[in-house]
């Protein structure tokens, strides 16, 4: 393959998903379709252009999250984000930014090209903004994510006592593990593991993240206990 002074592409092949995949149809915030495609004699690959027969399907709220993510990690409001099923879950392949239409409108009998349009109509009248953009309003200022570590002076106090207002920093969204709190209320009661995702000042809002050796976590290494001639036990103390 070097030979040929192309570049190869070298993708992890997934046998459990040998054949098959998921491809689920993204419009806006939410998986509008979603279907299971699969390979037909000895093709491993599952296009419906290379004969591949398709099924309806329908997605965990968890898998849907997952579609909805990639997606929008690479900045589309409409994509086809391709999945495969393994052992440990799906697996994003492929996000693609022109999926067709034709398969999935015939396996699920929905209207997804409407869907689009409907989202389309709805973002002329009511259009979405990227908050990050229009929140920075100047250098000064920003949006950025603050984590609430375990040993964090925020654990325990709720977000009005926690001194962010003072710095001129407003919580916009609370993220606890898989729940998503938008504009949480002042009361709200930080806990370890907690995301902020914060608008303010942006030289008070770095100086709480941690520097780099409070982010590590370094293993105790306890001394190993020898007998009269020296030996030591095979193991090793975390």
């Amino acid at each position: 393959m070097q030979s040929t002074r192309q570049n190869v592409l070298v993708q992890k092949f997934v046998a459990e998903s040998r054949g098959k995949d998921i491809r689920a149809f993204v419009v806006g915030d939410r998986v509008v379709a979603a279907m299971r495609r699969i390979a037909v004699g000895n093709e491993f690959r599952s296009n419906v252009h290379r004969g591949g027969r398709m099924e309806a399907v329908n997605l965990t709220p968890k898998e849907e999250r997952t579609a909805i993510g990639a997606a929008q990690i690479m900045g589309l409001r409409v994509a086809g984000v391709d999945m495969l099923e393994s052992s440990s879950g799906l697996q994003i392949m492929e996000v693609n930014s022109s999926p067709g239409l034709e398969g999935i409108e015939r396996c699920t009998q929905l209207d997804i090209a409407g869907a689009i349009i409907d989202y389309l109509a709805a973002q002329i009248d009511f259009p979405e903004i990227d908050i990050r953009q229009r929140l920075t309003v100047n250098q000064r200022y920003g949006v950025t994510e603050i984590y609430v570590l375990d040993e964090s002076e925020f654990v325990g106090k709720s977000i009005e006592e926690s001194g962010l207002m003072e710095q001129d920093i407003n919580v916009l969204t609370l993220y606890r593990g898989t729940t998503v709190i938008p504009n949480p209320r002042l009361k709200a009661q930080l806990e370890a593991g907690d995301r902020l995702l914060c608008f303010g000042e942006m030289e008070s809002m770095r100086s709480m993240v941690p520097t780099k050796a409070q982010r590590q976590s370094r293993p105790a290494i306890q001394d190993l206990a020898g007998d009269a001639e020296g030996n030591y036990p095979r193991r090793f103390a975390a």
